[in-house]
C-alpha cells in the first residue's frame, strides 16, 4: 500500500513502464470541469474534488492517477455568469477516446474515469461504449460518478436539491478541502430552491437559478465533508481493489468468436 499518490505526470518512462504491470494494469482518469459554482465556490470546484479523491484513492492502492481533465462539458451553465469554460459535447468524446487509444498503444489494461461533474456523465457514457467495443479484449473501462459512489453518498448530495449546483455536499467538501478558497461571508445569502422537482423537460441552470446555486450552501460546515469525503474515498478504493482483479464474466476462447463489425473510431 502507497503512502502517497501516485501521480503519472510526476514520473520518468522507466518507472511508469514497472507501472503497468502492477494492479492489473490500472489507471484512474479524474474528470473535472471549470464552470461556475455560485458566489461562494471557485470555478474549479469539480476539478479539485476529482483530483482530491483519486489521489486520496492513489495513496491507499498505488494505482497511478492521470491528471486531471479541467475542461470538459459545462454548456449547460451557460453564458450567464463568468467563469465557466466548456468543450463541446463531441470534443470531450474525442478526447476520452484519444486518451484510451494512448493507454492501449502504451500497455495499460484497464482504466476507471472518476468523474465529479455530472455535466460529463452522458458523454463520458457514449465515450465508454465506444471504447470499450473498440479495445475489446485489450481494454476494460468504467466511469464513475463519485457522488453516485453509494446511496449514502447520493442521498448526501441531494439532501437539499434533487437538482443540485454548489449545494450543502459541494459546500461541505470544499469547507474540509480547500477553506481557503470557500467565501464564507456569501454563505448566508447564497442559496436558492430547487425549481426543477415538477419540470418535464431539462433546462440549463439559466433558467432554474438565479445566482448558479441549486441547494442550501448555508447549511454547510467542514465536519460534514469531512465524513463525506472519507466515505467517498472509501467507496472509491473499494472499487479500485474490485476492479484490479476484475475479469470479463465469459473465458476469452468464448467471446473471441463473437463477431464485431464496429471497430471504426467514434
Amino acid at each position: 500500500m502507497s503512502k502517497q499518490p501516485v501521480i503519472l505526470e510526476l514520473l520518468p518512462w522507466p518507472e511508469i513502464a514497472e507501472l503497468r504491470e502492477k494492479n492489473g494494469g490500472l489507471l484512474l482518469l479524474p474528470l473535472g470541469a471549470t464552470e461556475q459554482h455560485g458566489p461562494h465556490l471557485p470555478v474549479a470546484m469539480d476539478t479539485l474534488l476529482a483530483g482530491e479523491i483519486c489521489h486520496a484513492a492513489s495513496a491507499r492502492t498505488g494505482v497511478p492517477v492521470l491528471s486531471t481533465l479541467r475542461y470538459t462539458v459545462s454548456q449547460g451553465h451557460t453564458a450567464k455568469w463568468p467563469g465557466t469554460f466548456s468543450i463541446r459535447h463531441e470534443t470531450f468524446i474525442h478526447t476520452l477516446n484519444d486518451l484510451c487509444d494512448w493507454a492501449v498503444a502504451t500497455g495499460w489494461k484497464k482504466i476507471l474515469l472518476v468523474n465529479s461533474h455530472f455535466g460529463n456523465d452522458a458523454s463520458a457514457r457514449v465515450a465508454v461504449d465506444q471504447i470499450r467495443l473498440r479495445h475489446i479484449g485489450a481494454l476494460q473501462i468504467a466511469l464513475l460518478n463519485v457522488f453516485q459512489l453509494t446511496p449514502k453518498i447520493w442521498k448526501h448530495y441531494t439532501s437539499d436539491a434533487d437538482d443540485l449546483h454548489a449545494n450543502k455536499a459541494e459546500t461541505d467538501l470544499m469547507l474540509y478541502l480547500f477553506p481557503d478558497l470557500v467565501r464564507n461571508d456569501l454563505l448566508s445569502r447564497s442559496d436558492d430552491r430547487d425549481r426543477t422537482q415538477k419540470t418535464v423537460f431539462s433546462y440549463p441552470v439559466s433558467q432554474t437559478s438565479l445566482n448558479g446555486v441549486t441547494g442550501s450552501p448555508s447549511l454547510a460546515n467542514a465536519e460534514d465533508g469531512k465524513k463525506l469525503f472519507i466515505e467517498m474515498t472509501h467507496a472509491l478504493v473499494e472499487k479500485i481493489d474490485l476492479a484490479v482483479v476484475e475479469t470479463p464474466p465469459l473465458e476469452p476462447e468464448l467471446w473471441d468468436s463473437i463477431p464485431h463489425p464496429h471497430r471504426s473510431r467514434y
